[in-house]
């Protein structure tokens, strides 16, 4: 099959630039394999129009209805493989077969590292968070519980004492320490423990606390996961030979949001930014409009 513009990717980013590039009135593919962290979220806070919150489901599939109504066609697979050619066609390759664009916009994300424990997924976004510029507002003056490894817990507790002081930071993987960080929990007078956790608990979308390996139970109703390692997922950008930085996002002009390889571009979370639905929006809007006059001015 063949488009003017292939997106990988269906969140937030690819979902918006979807929908601007329909506009424009280009045939436009989305190759999604339906994981993205967006899915994860049952609730955001910080939308415009949406003070009581919005699912991440919720605002996924009317994305996709906007954008099906503006004849974007979406394929339900995982993207392993992407090739360039001499006269600027991209070739995404899935399981089953291959796809041509003439221009290519990544938007693939990042991929949590959450711990095993599968009844927080009911909660996030609800009780259990973990972006503070997101979500820090919800535990304003409120006891919470952050489950974390090593220094990404610690900056974490660390960076919600701008909303409470009632904190316990809990070292599920034992990860030592950053000396510095350790002497600054101290001296915010932040609960510190080298525990790892036997289970959480929970009531539905609700988190209660956690039960720990040493049989002692800590009891919370908010909490935020920082477990560190995130995987940026910029494979097909390095196949490419698109620039990255050390930490493998994609590095993309600031304006355009076009990386260093011709026709390719990326927005959201696999970009270098704050990773929030407004940015990642923003972005993908960002790199339509200069996508659309690429192919407008060849």
């Amino acid at each position: 099959m063949r488009y003017d513009c292939l997106i990988v990717g269906g969140g937030f980013a690819g979902l918006q630039a979807a929908i601007q590039l329909g506009r424009y009135r280009h045939s436009v593919a989305v190759i999604d394999a339906a994981e993205g962290r967006s899915s994860i979220c049952k609730s955001y806070h910080n939308l415009i129009g949406f003070p009581n919150g919005i699912s991440g489901s919720e605002l996924i599939a009317a994305g996709k209805l906007q954008a099906e109504q503006l004849g974007v066609s979406f394929i339900k697979a995982k993207a392993s493989q992407a090739h360039q050619m001499a006269n600027g066609i991209h070739i995404i390759s899935t399981e089953k077969q291959n796809f041509y664009g003439k221009r290519l916009l990544i938007a693939t994300g990042v991929k949590d590292r959450l711990p095993d424990f599968p009844d927080l997924y009911p909660c996030m976004g609800i009780s259990v968070f973990i972006c503070p510029d997101c979500d820090g507002y919800e535990v304003t003056n409120q006891p919470t519980l952050v489950i974390g490894s090593g220094d990404a817990g610690a900056r974490m507790a660390l960076t919600l004492m701008h909303w409470t002081s009632e904190l316990i930071y809990v070292n599920h993987e034992q990860v030592a320490l950053n000396e510095e960080l350790h002497n600054q929990l101290i001296s915010k007078k932040i609960t510190y423990l080298n525990e790892s956790i036997r289970t959480v608990l929970t009531e539905y979308s609700q988190f209660l606390g956690i039960h720990l390996e040493d049989g002692s139970i800590i009891s919370r109703k908010h909490c935020f996961v920082a477990m560190g390692g995130n995987h940026v997922q910029s494979e097909l950008a390095k196949q490419l030979r698109a620039e990255l930085t050390d930490n493998h996002h994609i590095v993309v002009d600031p304006r355009t949001k076009q990386t260093s390889s011709r026709y390719v571009w990326a927005a959201g979370d696999v970009t270098a930014h704050s990773e929030m639905v407004t940015i990642a929006m923003g972005d993908g809007s960002q790199a339509a409009i200069w996508m659309h006059k690429s192919l407008i001015s060849t």
